[in-house]
């Protein structure tokens, strides 16, 4: 009701304004001009004074005349009497009411006013750029804890905590963000992924649900079936592991920076681990090219900024320092505006990442 009341209070606010405007006083008016019927008669008076005179001949007074008729048709039909008249009051009130009553209908039928504000300073996404990622991440949990259905803020504080090896309380955002927004591949994934590092790197169990989950929501999820068949291969189930690799590899286009990593597993998987299980090496290995696939694509095909902020985390995570320079730099290219890269300049920047004049 308060919000009605003001809006009504300013539209008539606004019409009294409009309409004081195209409807009072006219102000600097000039002065009412001479009757131009008198002005040509004495021209016409003085050209019949010269005729008499002996100044003019006959065939110049009647060009004269004929000339001066011209001229007061010509200012007759521009200024004269015809002339269009200023709009009454009438007129202009109903003009500007029309106006007022348009503008409230249109806002009734796609207004919201119900909707509660959502002032810039408070969005979570840029109250994480202006404050250190700590600070940032607690401000948005205790709004989280007053609005627990806020899809945007768990979408926020998600990646930050894995950023921070918050492990647990990512797994939690994580399935938060499903329960909101419904699962799909990546999100499924992200959670697997939480659940893997509290497990160092153990997928077995609902990591693998879900990684099978996701593979079946997105046949074409490369980082998903990456996940899968690195499990499978750890666990020594070589023929399902070998079939994994095959079919990661089958999606691939032939120039993908993972594609090297899932030949080699292939191998390892078909010749049923003769050359050992596979070290902590070979499993960072095929991180660095689930990574490298997820940068070439985004170098190819561009992308969202939340891939982006996923690409320079990754790298960070992987302490691969020059590579999240680098794809900074490439998402400060790809959004050049600070309000459209989210928290992406508050991680990078957390990390000791520069921003190399690219950002506005």
């Amino acid at each position: 009701m308060v919000f009605w009341s003001t809006a009504l209070l300013l539209t008539l606010i606004a019409c009294a304004a409009l309409y004081y405007a195209s409807a009072g006083r006219r102000v600097n008016a000039g002065a009412v001009p001479e009757d131009s019927d008198a002005h040509f008669r004495r021209m016409l008076a003085g050209i019949d004074a010269d005729f008499g005179a002996g100044k003019l001949g006959e065939a110049e007074a009647t060009a004269a005349k004929a000339e001066l008729a011209r001229e007061m048709l010509r200012q007759k039909a521009e200024g004269g009497p015809s002339a269009a008249k200023p709009l009454g009051r009438g007129p202009i009130a109903l003009g500007v009411l029309l106006v007022a009553g348009l503008t409230l209908g249109l806002y009734v039928l796609l207004g919201r006013p119900d909707l509660p504000g959502a002032p810039l300073a408070d969005r979570p996404e840029i109250a994480a750029r202006d404050m250190d990622l700590d600070a940032a991440i607690g401000q948005i949990e205790t709004r989280l804890a007053a609005a627990p259905d806020d899809l945007r803020g768990w979408t926020v504080v998600a990646p930050a905590y894995m950023e921070l090896q918050r492990y647990a309380d990512a797994e939690r955002a994580f399935r938060r963000i499903i329960e909101l927004a419904g699962p799909d591949a990546e999100r499924e994934t992200d959670l697997a992924e939480a659940l893997m590092m509290q497990r160092g790197g153990d997928a077995e169990g609902e990591p693998m649900e879900l990684l099978r989950s996701a593979a079946g929501r997105d046949p074409a999820h490369i980082r998903s079936r990456f996940y899968i068949a690195g499990e499978l291969t750890r666990a020594g189930d070589y023929p399902a592991a070998a079939e994994a690799w095959q079919d990661l590899i089958d999606l691939a286009e032939g120039d993908e920076p993972w594609l090297a990593t899932a030949r080699r597993g292939l191998e390892f998987a078909q010749a049923e681990g003769v050359a050992g299980e596979p070290d902590a090496a070979a499993e960072q290995e095929a991180i660095r090219g689930m990574v490298a696939g997820l940068a070439a694509r985004l170098e190819e095909q561009g992308g969202s900024i939340e891939e982006w902020t996923q690409l320079v985390r990754a790298y960070l995570v992987l302490e691969d320092r020059d590579a999240a320079q680098a794809a900074y730099d490439n998402a400060v290219a790809a959004y050049p505006r600070a309000f459209d890269r989210g928290d992406l300049d508050t991680i990078a920047l957390d990390a000791g990442l520069t921003l190399n004049g690219g950002g506005q």
